[in-house]
């Protein structure tokens, strides 16, 4: 596609996803959670929006970054790691960066870490001078042992790292890291932590000058509202006003208490947005404090 086509003016907003693969689910499910739809295309390549003019292109994550760079894609959910290792790429090549990170997105959390055979007493990152060091993420890499001071060899390979030190190629890995399985089942152990990865969407640096401006700003309010309360719980109940006070303290993360409009004499109806886990021992202190008639509900969606 030319840069004119790319760039040109657009009316519908068009979001890159991982076709499949652990990002593809939830990245859906979230974009969901913002009140989109879709028909989908018989290739299974391209999702029409239906109740918003936002589509959706499913492709390998690889391949994301690239396209929000050359305008074929307006937004992609995408990992960090994938993300930083090809703007890592672009300002090797002398490129200008095209795209960023503007929101994390709270799954397919992983680490980037460099993982050495369970025999080695590791001391600390000098013990990697002359190594020879296999990853995928070679970009990364590379700018870490700068920043660290240390000449080592980075051995680029595409997958299966975790069997380079077995195979003699390499004498440790650095990769990503999720529960660890894959390296105890490789007798290696991870040391350093070059990069805290998860799902994040990723857009290009340049505004928008049209009609995908409004949707932009439209999706990312939404979003805002679906990551602010996915795990946020509306507790109401009852309960006197001299006990409010004492109610209020039991619940430091939660928002401020508010009346209900109506029963100015008696106890008053209070509820609250509560941001951390609503136990039942938190219940039974605020009954014992003095509330009554306790009802905890999900939030599906808010806007502030």
């Amino acid at each position: 596609m030319s840069p004119i086509a790319a760039h040109a003016a657009r009316d519908r907003l068009r979001i890159a996803i991982q076709k499949s693969g652990r990002l593809a689910e939830p990245a859906r499910s979230l974009l969901a959670a913002c009140g989109l739809s879709w028909r989908e295309s018989r290739d299974k390549l391209f999702c029409y929006g239906e109740s918003l003019p936002v589509d959706l292109l499913l492709v390998r994550d690889d391949d994301i970054p690239g396209l929000i760079a050359d305008g074929v894609c307006d937004l992609g959910v995408v990992g960090r790691n994938e993300l930083n290792e090809q703007a890592g790429e672009r300002a090797a090549n002398g490129l200008p960066q095209a795209y960023c990170e503007l929101r994390p997105l709270g799954f397919g959390g992983c680490r980037l870490m460099l993982a050495v055979p369970d025999e080695w007493d590791w001391q600390g990152p000098a013990q990697l001078q002359g190594r020879r060091i296999a990853t995928s993420y070679p970009s990364i890499l590379a700018a870490w042992l700068r920043e660290q001071g240390i000449e080592a060899g980075v051995v680029e390979l595409s997958g299966s790292v975790e069997i380079a030190p077995k195979l003699g190629t390499a004498d440790l890995i650095c990769d990503l890291v999720s529960s660890g399985a894959t390296l105890r089942a490789n007798l290696l152990k991870p040391v350093e932590t070059l990069l805290e990865s998860e799902a994040v969407l990723a857009g290009p640096v340049r505004e928008f000058d049209d009609a995908r401006a409004g949707l932009m700003a439209m999706l990312l309010r939404r979003m805002d509202g679906v990551l602010a309360r996915r795990d946020s719980k509306l507790l109401m109940f009852r309960a006197e006003r001299d006990a409010v006070d004492a109610l209020a303290r039991l619940l430091p993360e939660a928002d401020p208490l508010t009346a209900l409009p109506g029963g100015e004499d008696g106890p008053l109806s209070l509820q609250t947005m509560c941001h951390g886990a609503v136990t039942w021992q938190l219940l039974e202190e605020l009954e014992r404090a003095g509330a009554r008639g306790l009802m905890v509900l999900g939030v599906e969606r808010a806007l502030e």
